[in-house]
């Protein structure tokens, strides 16, 4: 029987029981589809970090690479300043790792209610691909007379050809393999104003659509996007941006989707590590109350499966989402779902066991 070498990071608030949940139907989906898993939890997050001062404790990086995927809950714990967590633990394993797709699909699922009027589950279904290692979160620039009426604060954004034709061909790549009728790649930026970056952006994306004859380009400004994404989202297929936009416009997506408790996505090194994870924050205002949704974090498992190489499984996981989320759950929202955390899990889970 194959198995698989999992790293599991619980991390802060509720981010280790949605986990928690997401083991037990990435369970149930092994004990079904013949496959096994080896999973190894790593105490990472804002409770080592005050106990112990050690953000990313000395050898993590390089025991993680020894794995095949990891599964997180959440980084962010009220009691640490905000940017400590997530550049030492989120950043750095993204960069270490060489995570440079965050892949995010934007899918109403139906049942699951959208905020946008007379919009559906055959509107909002696509994806995006956002650079995950560039741009404005390498964390270059500096202060010049910091805390004098002088200062000076500047954040460089770092593009590479490399990094962004990377990320592009990879759109591309996924587009083509995704099952979509629409079979269009569009490049979100800001080629008005970043007239240098997003110019590399996009003479890369033109020269890598020439390897793609049967797949449609579009081009949209980041402001553009957020509009037609709640005009029109049944417009996109796959989007393509760099770091800074795809954090803005996928948590829109999230919300268009039903909220942060069905929003999974994939940090990928297609060559490397993969980490896989709930959208949503640490929530540490519902830990331990059993009354946060998993939705998001099993969706994250069932990615998870998908990148292993296990599609019966992964599309197995996804039906009995969608079964739980049409027939059983009252909403998305924590504490109104209608039954406990806990409880979603075994359900979800059972639907997997039972072949639904």
């Amino acid at each position: 029987m194959k198995t698989y070498k999992i790293a599991v990071i619980g991390g802060d608030g509720t981010g280790p029981e949605v986990v928690a949940e997401g083991l037990k139907v990435l369970r149930a989906a092994g004990e079904k589809f013949g496959f096994g898993l080896d999973l190894k939890p790593f105490d990472i997050g804002g409770e080592r970090y005050l106990k112990t001062g050690e953000v990313l404790p000395e050898g993590t990086v390089d025991e993680l690479k020894k794995f095949q995927a990891i599964f997180l809950g959440a980084i962010g714990h009220p009691g640490v300043k905000p940017g400590i967590l997530e550049k030492g633990i989120l950043l750095r394993l993204r960069f270490e790792l060489d995570q440079y797709v965050n892949l995010r699909p934007v899918k109403l699922y139906p049942g699951v209610d959208t905020p946008l009027k007379d919009k559906g589950p055959e509107d909002i279904d696509f994806v995006v691909v956002r650079e995950n290692t560039e741009g404005l979160y390498t964390g270059s620039g500096g202060f010049l007379k910091k805390g004098t009426p002088d200062e000076v604060a500047i954040q460089t954004s770092i593009n590479t050809r490399k990094g962004a034709e990377r990320c592009i061909r990879f759109a591309f790549d996924y587009c083509k393999k995704r099952n979509s009728k629409k079979k269009k790649v569009t490049l979100c930026g800001k080629t008005n104003v970043l007239t240098f970056a997003f110019d590399l952006w996009e003479r890369t994306f033109h020269d890598v659509a020439k390897d793609y004859p049967d797949i449609a380009t579009d081009y949209a400004h980041v402001d553009a996007t957020t509009m037609w994404m709640v005009k029109n989202p049944e417009w996109f297929d796959v989007i393509v941006t760099d770091n800074m936009f795809g954090d803005i416009i996928t948590d829109l997506g999230a919300m268009i989707q039903g909220g942060m408790g069905i929003a999974a996505g994939g940090n990928l090194n297609p060559q490397g590590v993969s980490m896989f994870e709930p959208i949503g924050g640490s929530a540490p205002k519902y830990t331990g109350k059993n009354v946060i949704n998993p939705m998001a974090a099993i969706g994250a498992g069932q990615m998870m499966l998908d990148y292993l190489g296990e599609p019966a499984a992964a599309a197995a996981v996804e039906r009995a989402i969608m079964k739980a989320i049409k027939d059983d759950l009252k909403d998305m929202a924590a504490g109104k779902m209608g039954m406990g955390t806990s409880e979603v899990g075994d359900l979800v889970a059972g639907y997997v066991s039972k072949g639904i």
